[in-house]
């Protein structure tokens, strides 16, 4: 099997919004040569709905720290809903967006990467609700799926059942935090490259690593 990168992220976690350019960067660089794969973590799925209000105060902080750390910047209309979690309709779920990814996988798997990055931007930069259906639908030219197909699938027991299973694999590889990335080699060679964020040029040079000790060649600049 060629060698795979496993991203393991949750499209509600500010630190993957972060990380987001260097994974989309990783795979520009890598893709000719390396796989890359998007599982949804399941990273806030409560039994019953709860409100943004609940975890205001720390997504502040969060935001905060994450924009110090990584230059990423979060959008006017996603603070306002931290900013004024009395006035918002926000109940956070991880999954329907995880339903979401497993669609656009199924119909394009090599743009994993691509729709996991575009559902950050649509939640933390333009702040629109990954729980309403209407989030989606302005991505669904950019990915090249009807929108009667998509929202069929988004709404099937099929689809949900493949989020679920992903955020069990997660599980399985023992995921803590997000975002965490590996790489697979063999089915039995797994290597961790990230544990929470990490920049670019430390990513790299793990996964270059990790190849040449593998014995891997890699021609990627």
């Amino acid at each position: 099997m060629a060698p795979t990168v496993i991203y393991c992220y949750d499209a509600y976690c500010g630190w993957c919004y972060g990380f987001s350019p260097v994974i989309r960067k990783m795979e520009v660089q890598y893709q000719d040569s390396i796989g890359f794969e998007v599982l949804s973590g399941g990273m806030i799925l409560p039994e019953e709905p709860r409100h943004i209000g609940v975890m205001a105060n720390y997504l502040l902080n969060t935001c905060k720290t994450v924009e110090a750390h990584t230059g990423i910047k979060f959008g006017e209309d996603y603070l306002w809903h931290i900013n004024n979690p009395d006035k918002s309709d926000w109940f956070p779920s991880s999954e329907k967006p995880a339903i979401a990814l497993c669609v656009i996988k199924d119909e394009h798997p090599r743009l994993a990467v691509s729709f996991a990055s575009a559902l950050q931007y649509t939640l933390h930069f333009e702040g629109r609700d990954l729980c309403d259906d209407e989030a989606y639908r302005h991505l669904l030219d950019d990915y090249q799926i009807p929108a009667e197909l998509f929202y069929k699938k988004l709404h099937s027991a099929e689809y949900r059942e493949k989020a679920y299973y992903e955020f069990a694999l997660c599980k399985q590889l023992k995921v803590s935090g997000f975002p965490a990335v590996f790489l697979q080699i063999t089915e039995k060679k797994l290597y961790v490259l990230a544990n929470g964020y990490t920049d670019y040029v430390t990513l790299k040079t793990r996964l270059e690593n990790v190849l040449k000790e593998s014995g891997i060649s890699n021609n990627a600049q």
